[in-house]
């Protein structure tokens, strides 16, 4: 049976131990109060013959003289306090016992309570003979009832004397019976709370003793002892639960410590191999800086060509070089800023005209501009590796059929740039790819030194701060396809393309 309490929650186990203690408290105060109030009624009750005789006695002096104010006024009202006080004294002596006991103050209880009788009757018939105006019988009645109410006086006045012995007596005995109760009711509540006291401190430390050994255990394993020996739960409450908790939190410790040190060691293998490497990838990396072709240095070698060009009247060779020297001057500026929407919107054109004066004017180019969001700003390089893509994947093998469509246009949140072609288009599946990541260009001849969309994915997904900032759209083989990126508008530029509107 302790065992099951034991392994009750705490709060049950708290709740059980305050409701058994003051359950046991409340039935103890009950018990006193019970007592203590039955004897102040006892106590209450010792007088209450001596009060009743003293009634008894002003009863009877107010139908004297309700009786004698009648007599001597005739008045309906001192006739009517006559009535009202002879009926308060009939009720009072009537209620006087007339019981035969060998007490002497039963006995004068019950002499005045037949005298009490009789002296009523006297009275009224002293009032009958004084409203029939019978002058020497009313005179009589009145002598015989003032005798009686003075014999009656002296009764209740002997009786009054002999009740007071007695119950003077029954007072005091009641007062050192209630004094003993008082100090037996002081015993039983001091006895109540040292019981409670030790009951609720054992079970307590019952309770507590499992969390205050975790505690000690818990002090070592802080130390930096893990080896120390781990309490056993000895209920399943919550510190049963703990317990068990905290030994398995100390085991994981231990396992995870071996498999750090395990962890450091392979690690400070691998740097030992890597600082033997770092010398030749240095080298390597030397070199390959070494072998690049400096973006700048291109620049102005077209440039220069284009200035040549002009000098001798090759207006076409002029253009076509400027074109490709601005094309080269955009990435060496804008590598790793953002832009504007014109500026992309401008490299666009300028690798559309490059590309038709390399296949001869092949590729068909069409743009449909909102001019209202072309200074919002956007990623560098994002444009042109999709129309790239659209060109080398899509229209490069139908010649002069083949057509790119640039739109800019805007929604609710965000501006969009549509980049449309009509080639062969793409599976639903390689889309997918696209825009997971994992999608790997199976014409690597086109774009080994340009952007990959993986990486202009990744850029926009990076400044915009979200997933959804790239559709792509294909009915289908030989229907083209549809590229689709979303820029979102800061509130400075959604409240100057809405001023536009207005």
């Amino acid at each position: 049976m302790a065992n099951r309490f034991f392994d009750k929650p705490l709060q049950f186990k708290i709740i059980v131990i305050c409701a058994v203690t003051n359950v046991i408290i409340f039935v103890v105060n009950l018990f006193l109060i019970l007592g203590i109030n039955n004897m102040s009624n006892d106590m209450e009750m010792a007088y209450q013959d001596n009060r009743q005789l003293n009634e008894l006695s002003v009863a009877l002096s107010d139908v004297q003289d309700s009786m004698t104010g009648y007599l001597s006024s005739k008045t309906s009202e001192s006739l009517e306090n006559y009535y009202r006080s002879a009926q308060r004294y009939q009720d009072l002596s009537e209620a006087l016992s007339d019981t035969v006991t060998d007490q002497s103050y039963d006995r004068i209880e019950r002499n005045i309570k037949f005298m009490s009788r009789t002296y009523l009757d006297e009275v009224a018939q002293t009032v009958e003979a004084k409203r029939g105006r019978n002058v020497e019988k009313y005179r009589s009645y009145y002598e015989n009832a003032t005798a009686l109410c003075k014999d009656i006086e002296a009764y209740i006045t002997n009786l009054n004397l002999e009740l007071f012995v007695v119950n003077s007596e029954k007072y005091t005995a009641l007062s050192k019976a209630f004094k003993k109760f008082e100090a037996a009711g002081v015993f039983g509540m001091t006895l109540i709370m040292v019981t409670n006291m030790i009951m609720i401190s054992g079970l307590v430390g019952a309770m507590i003793l499992p969390l205050q050994q975790l505690a000690n255990q818990a002090d070592e394993v802080a130390g930096g002892n893990f080896d120390t020996e781990l309490p056993l739960p000895s209920h399943n409450d919550e510190i049963g639960i703990v317990i068990r908790a905290f030994n398995k939190m100390v085991v994981s410790i231990k396992q995870y410590i071996e498999r750090l040190k395990e962890s450091m060691e392979k690690e400070r293998l691998l740097q030992e191999k890597e600082l033997m490497m770092t010398a030749h990838l240095k080298e390597a990396q030397l070199k390959y800086l070494q072998a690049q072709i400096n973006p700048h240095f291109l620049f102005n070698t077209l440039n220069a060509g284009a200035q040549l060009a002009m000098m001798e009247g090759a207006n076409r060779t002029y253009e076509y070089v400027q074109t490709v020297a601005d094309f080269f001057r955009y990435n060496v500026k804008n590598n790793k800023n953002d832009v504007t929407v014109r500026e992309e919107v401008d490299l666009v054109d300028n690798y559309i005209q490059i590309l038709n004066v390399r296949f001869s004017g092949d590729i068909g180019y069409e743009k449909q501009i909102d001019k209202r969001l072309l200074d919002i700003r956007m990623p560098s390089m994002i444009l042109q590796p999709v129309v790239e893509n659209a060109v080398n994947h899509g229209i490069r093998e139908m010649g002069d059929k083949g057509k790119i469509s640039l739109r800019v246009y805007r929604d609710e949140t965000d501006v969009c740039i549509s980049v449309r072609d009509n080639g062969k288009g793409i599976a639903r599946e390689e889309i997918d790819r696209i825009l997971d990541g994992s999608y790997e260009s199976r014409s690597q001849q086109y774009d080994n030194n340009g952007i990959g969309l993986d990486n202009v994915i990744s850029r926009l997904r990076l400044y915009a701060d979200r997933q959804d900032v790239v559709e792509i759209h294909s009915e289908g083989e030989n229907k083209g396809c549809e590229f689709i990126v979303r820029i979102p508008r800061n509130r400075k530029e959604a409240e100057d393309v809405q001023s536009d509107d207005c």
